[in-house]
């Protein structure tokens, strides 16, 4: 639900929303900046169980030389700014409504 929310909210704040589903691996995340150009990647777990797989997903970013070209917004209701922080995401949206003013401020940089 939270995923999904933020998306429609992305949307309607004119951001171009790719979103890649559920279970999605890493190389797919990398995959799909590649494919689409993408300069914003967003990273949600729903369960404490698939937050590993957010830090997974920026060290394969690294892994192909994209991480530089890209921002990473992580949210979740176990993730927390401190995880963000320690995984090296750029921004940590609490909520819907953040994770849009995050991304403005993302991309006005």
């Amino acid at each position: 639900i939270g995923k999904n929310l933020v998306g429609m909210m992305l949307k309607g704040a004119d951001f171009n929303v790719i979103d890649l589903g559920t279970d999605v691996k890493p190389q797919e995340f990398t995959d799909a900046v590649k494919k689409h150009n993408a300069n914003l990647v967003g990273l949600s777990a729903l369960l404490t169980t698939t937050m590993p797989k957010m830090q997974e997903t920026i060290e394969t970013l690294i892994e192909a030389g994209l991480r530089d070209k890209v921002k990473v917004m992580a949210g979740g209701a176990p993730v927390t700014q401190e995880f963000v922080n320690k995984i090296g995401a750029d921004a940590y949206g609490a909520n819907a409504a953040a994770a849009v003013d995050r991304a403005k401020e993302l991309m006005a940089k």
